[in-house]
């Protein structure tokens, strides 16, 4: 099975704007989502391995699992270049028509849906077969979840428009004759039982 996972709330996240790359530790409602998250996971079965995107809130949330962490850079969200840290509802109107009709839209300083698209379906595809024999969990962000999901599915990055995944959120996609069946989408778990830290 891989288990993708959301990380947990940042004060960006809180403050409504874009992320990106900005590197920002979770926040105290994050730290308990991140600790719910992953015993929801393992309350499910075991964890056999756990893969990360480098930026902090990931590496805090994936820490959770209390096992190694394996840094896989595919897995990074999208660079929103000169939007990062801008408020969603401030971003011009023709720049999400931008991004919502032309998947190599580039955004200063950014990153194109199409190119983050390719280098998690990339990362799917290296660690399917591991995941069809273990659980394997990744935590990652919006962006490469919903990718991951499209091609779990075998359609396009244009589903990033028309679904959403909360904060600590799990997609499961499990395997059958290799191929990958999305079998759950934004299960999230409740933070009032989270263990105590």
């Amino acid at each position: 099975m891989l288990i993708l996972v959301r990380h947990g709330r940042t004060a960006a996240n809180k403050a409504g704007q874009l992320q990106g790359r900005l590197d920002q530790d979770l926040d105290e409602v994050g730290q308990r989502q991140a600790i719910a998250v992953s015993d929801m996971v393992k309350a499910m079965g075991p964890v056999d391995e756990v893969v990360s995107s480098p930026l902090k809130r990931a590496q805090q949330t994936a820490a959770q699992f209390g096992m190694p962490v394996k840094t896989d850079e595919r897995f990074l969200e999208l660079s929103y270049g000169v939007f990062e840290g801008v408020k969603h509802a401030d971003v011009p109107s023709e720049v999400w028509t931008n991004w919502r009709k032309d998947f190599a839209y580039v955004p200063d300083g950014g990153e194109s849906l199409a190119a983050l698209d390719a280098r998690v379906r990339s990362a799917c595809v290296d660690l399917a077969e591991r995941a069809s024999e273990s659980n394997v969990v990744v935590v990652s962000h919006v962006s490469p979840m919903k990718s991951a999901v499209a091609w779990a599915l075998g359609v396009d990055i244009g589903i990033s428009w028309t679904c959403h995944l909360d904060h600590a959120s799990v997609c499961r996609i499990a395997f059958r004759n290799g191929n990958p069946i999305l079998t759950t989408f934004n299960e999230t778990a409740t933070i009032d039982l989270a263990r105590p830290d």
